[in-house]
This record gives structure tokens, sequence and C-alpha cells, in this order.
């Protein structure tokens, strides 16, 4: 269930609809990993016909303008949660019930066409987010059925656009999953098929995630040719221009932010200072998370310089800052710096952050 994707909008909703109801479900969030093989088939099928004509729909109630504007803003506000307190946080999971008991009935009720291509736009983003904050949770096989239900509701909509982000979160969870050779096809994918309909910062958003699977890699020349793509899109937007909202946080600093863990992960220390230096301060508010986790990377990449008292340093305020997100995924990177103080870890100050590591982090797995 949920992992389905049909060719038929109609029922593609009926699937989505059946999946968000039942996957409250306790087996449903207790079972499972990450099975890439999962998205062979939506994948296939996005990109052979991304899109299809929406149509009116007569059903059960009217829905309007400020319905659509209602998901809109639950999915703006449940990203916003998402990045500051993690997706195991309760702000967090629970906005999949918006998409039960708002979302589902108005699939299903009476509009035009032009309110039911903004209602599945809005739909899939919202299936979206929810699918985000599942994996960032480690609820990996929950996070691939809101994502493909995403992509479904986008495709069902005409909105090649929305299916291109889609796409793209869902490489870079195939890449941070671990299989980023699979990962640059689909962010290739979501940049090719976008071409000349999506706008500029989404398809610099797929070039980005496309530069991370490089990086993930090691090839560095692949990952930097990416990532000027990326960066020069964003110089083409112009002001007033078709830009979709629910992307503005996508910001020349947010890729400076990624592209100090690509060259972390290609193991350039020096590249990956320089990069950091362009990206946003580091205030630990609205973007909790991802200040913790860059705090976690610049620490690796000062030990890959074999510089521990810095490592160290950047290590205690990635754990100070993580210790108040729930999110398995930004402990991930707090285990990778843990592995990456392998030969110090006779040293008495590397045994006693290890510890307090563990300890803080422990409540937020």
């Amino acid at each position: 269930m949920g992992l389905d994707f049909p060719r038929d909008p109609t029922t593609a909703v009926r699937g989505a609809v059946t999946y968000w109801r039942n996957v409250q479900r306790r087996h449903f969030l207790t079972t499972g990993g990450f099975a890439v093989s999962a998205y062979a088939t939506p994948v296939t099928r996005w990109l052979a016909v991304p899109s299809t004509a929406p149509t009116a729909h007569r059903g059960t109630r009217h829905v309007g303008q400020s319905d659509v504007e209602e998901l809109w803003a639950a999915a703006e506000d449940a990203r916003l949660q998402d990045s500051r307190f993690g997706g195991g946080h309760w702000k967090s999971s629970s906005v999949s019930q918006c998409l039960t008991h708002q979302a589902a009935p108005l699939l299903n009720g009476t509009y035009t066409e032009a309110v039911g291509r903004e209602l599945f736009s809005a739909t899939a983003e919202l299936s979206r987010v929810v699918g985000w904050s599942a994996f960032d949770v480690g609820q990996h096989h929950a996070a691939q059925r809101y994502f493909i239900q995403a992509l479904a509701m986008a495709r069902a909509g005409g909105d090649v656009q929305a299916g291109s982000y889609i796409l793209a979160t869902m490489a870079l969870q195939t890449c941070l999953g671990g299989y980023p050779d699979q990962a640059v096809d689909m962010a290739q994918g979501a940049s090719e098929r976008g071409k000349g309909v999506a706008a500029p910062r989404v398809l610099a958003f797929a070039k980005l995630a496309e530069a991370r699977a490089h990086g993930r890699l090691g090839d560095a020349a692949a990952a930097s040719s990416a990532l000027r793509q990326s960066e020069t899109l964003l110089e083409t937007i112009q002001p007033g221009g078709n830009d979709p909202d629910w992307l503005a946080y996508f910001t020349h600093e947010r890729i400076s932010a990624d592209a100090t863990e690509i060259y972390r992960d290609l193991r350039n220390p020096r590249a990956a200072f320089v990069w950091n230096q362009q990206a946003d301060a580091m205030p630990a508010g609205r973007y909790t998370r991802a200040v913790g986790i860059r705090y976690a990377v610049l620490g690796t990449a000062h030990l890959q310089q074999r510089d521990l008292d810095q490592g160290l340093a950047m290590g205690h305020q990635a754990v100070k800052v993580l210790g108040r997100v729930r999110s398995s995924r930004a402990c991930g990177y707090i285990s990778d710096f843990v592995g990456a103080l392998g030969e110090w870890k006779a040293e008495p100050r590397v045994a006693d952050f290890i510890h307090h590591a563990r300890s803080e982090l422990a409540a937020t797995t």
C-alpha cells in the first residue's frame, strides 16, 4: 500500500487517499526500510508522462480557493516546524493528519479545473513535506510512500514543476540512504523533464541534488559541474518572475551550505571552509537542524585537516544545537563525526566528548 503509481489519475487519487487513511496504523510506521527498487516504476512513469490534463470534478462538497490556501499554509507551517524541531517533534508528525482529514475530502469534492490544478499541487507539497519528516526520523519506508503519492498528485494535477521538485527530493533521500549512483539518475531526470517548464529555482534545486550525489560518489569534477549549474540557474532569476513561493528558502546561501557538505564528502576540507564562509551565519533559530548538521560537517572537515581542537569545538556546538531537535538523520551526522575521531579515541577529551554526545542525543532519536 502506498507504493503504487497508477497511470490513471482517478485511481491514483483513490490509492493516495487509502494510504493516508491507513498509514496511522502502527505496522506501517514500524516495519520496512528504504528500498531503492520501490522508486523504479514511479520514476519511470513520471519521466515518460510527467503530467496529465486536470479536469473538473463533482463530489460531496464544494472546494474553493480558500480551501486550497489552507493546504498551502499547512504545508509551509509543517516545513518550518520540521526545520526547527526535527521530523520527530509532535508539531511535525501531527501534520500527516491534515492529509487524511483535510486534503482527502477535498480531493473527492466539487471543483473547477483551475481549482483542481491548485488543489493537487498543494496536496503534493503537503505529502512531500510529511515524507521528508518521516525520512528525518528514519521511517524510510513511510517516507517513500509519501513521496510516491506526492509525485502522483503532482502528475494528476498536470504540475511538472512540482513533480520535478518532488523527484529531486526523492533523489536526496536516495543519496543519503546510501544509493548515490541511482540518485544521480533521478536528479538528472528531474532536471531534464523540468526544462522549459519548471522555474529556474526548481531546476537549480535538482542540480544541487545531483551535485550532492556526485559528492557521495567521490566524483569531484561532476559534483563541481552540477554545483556551478545550480548557481548559474539561480543567477537567471528575475525579480517578479514565476518562481514558486514554496521554494523561496532555496538561495545562494543554501547552495553554499550544501556545498560545504559536498566537499567534506570529497575530503577537500579547504574547499569546504571556503563554501562555508559564503553560507548563512549560524544562529540556531529558524533552521535549527540545518545549523547543527553544518557544525558537525565542519567538525569532520577540521578532523580531515587533523585539527582536533577545532574539530571538537565544532562537535560540541553540533551536540548543543541538535540536542533540541528530534532527528535521527541529524544524529547520523554526529555518528559520522564520532567515526572520524577514531584515531584520537584514546585521548581523554575525545572519550569525554563521545560520552557527552551519546548522553545528550539519546532522547532525540
